[in-house]
């Protein structure tokens, strides 16, 4: 996948490709339908599938304090985009240049610089200075042009308490800071990926004969506080994976930490990249009475990590329309 930056970037794509704009946030199943929608129509045009998305969120420079934690770290939204078939990536920074442009001069680098065959996008799809345009304001400008536009429906699943949902980023981070990864790997069609770099923790851990990786991932949507099953691949291989997510109540800690216990693993993850799938959640957080509960519990999560890491996320789906 080639990655473009800045509106210049715009100006890189291959006339005639077919474009969708949006955050991409988490390349959830509402996100897969627009790109395969988007595969179909290369197909048929003999060009290129190309998206368009803000990287960090606009909201960061708009309105910090109401700016979304992310769902997929920009590394991981590029090789979830790659994996599914994007051939070109315009990565826009929100810059005061490109946040005022009006939905107009928006739509006019897209018509005269870009020159799409088509446009893909959601119903509540907005642009431009205060999101101004609109789906509509779209559809009436490519009226009559050479532009093609598409307009796809949200994707509806059901949850696993049979609840009918629209898929959507902000739903996804309220699942997952629940801690309902089940309904989250729903929404997203696979396990939620925590990735981050593992730095020093307290070594605590392998004095218990459990050694944890400590992620640094608290940009992320992080789940709520509990013990996780989950895996994780390192070197080709995948480790079913305990995780905790929390203070360490057992030795009174203060500061939130993700640790993960890859079962069978013995190496060193020291300064390494790693993303683990959290696929299940296994139980609350609580402080032990000593190390030998603390122990006995540990190994109990190990069996359980074990058997839920084997969970198919494509069997969690309920509905796929």
């Amino acid at each position: 996948m080639n990655i473009h930056e800045g509106l210049d970037g715009f100006r890189e794509l291959p006339r005639g490709s077919v474009l969708s704009i949006g955050n991409f946030d988490g390349v959830h199943r509402g996100h897969l339908r627009i790109v395969e929608l988007g595969r179909e129509l290369r197909a048929q045009c003999d060009g290129r599938l190309a998206l368009a998305t803000f990287e960090p969120h606009p909201l960061t420079v708009l309105r910090p304090e109401k700016a979304p934690p992310r769902l997929t770290p920009p590394a991981l939204k590029r090789s979830l985009l790659a994996a599914i078939g994007v051939d070109d990536l315009v990565v826009l920074p929100p810059s005061r240049e490109i946040l005022d442009l009006s939905a107009e001069d928006f739509w006019t680098i897209l018509r005269e610089e870009v020159q799409p065959a088509h446009i893909i996008e959601g119903d509540s799809f907005n642009f431009g200075k205060d999101r101004r345009g609109t789906i509509d304001s779209l559809r009436d400008w490519t009226r009559g042009t050479s532009v093609e536009l598409h307009i796809v429906d949200s994707v509806q699943v059901a949850l696993l308490d049979m609840q009918l949902v629209d898929v959507n980023s902000s739903l996804i981070r309220f699942l997952v800071e629940q801690g309902r990864m089940r309904d989250a790997a729903i929404c997203l069609g696979r396990p939620y990926t925590i990735e981050g770099t593992v730095v020093e923790g307290n070594k605590r851990g392998r004095t218990i004969d459990v050694p944890t990786a400590n992620i640094d991932a608290l940009e992320q949507v992080v789940p709520a506080d509990g013990v996780y099953a989950g895996r994780c691949m390192v070197d080709h291989t995948t480790y079913p994976t305990a995780i905790s997510i929390g203070t360490l109540p057992t030795f009174d800690g203060k500061q939130r930490q993700i640790e993960a216990h890859l079962v069978g693993f013995d190496g060193d993850l020291y300064g390494r990249k790693i993303s683990v799938d959290v696929i299940d959640w296994i139980r609350d957080q609580r402080k032990f009475d000593g190390i030998e509960s603390l122990k006995s519990q540990l190994a109990r999560d190990i069996v359980e990590s074990r058997e839920r890491s084997r969970l198919d996320p494509s069997r969690m789906i309920v509905s796929k329309d």
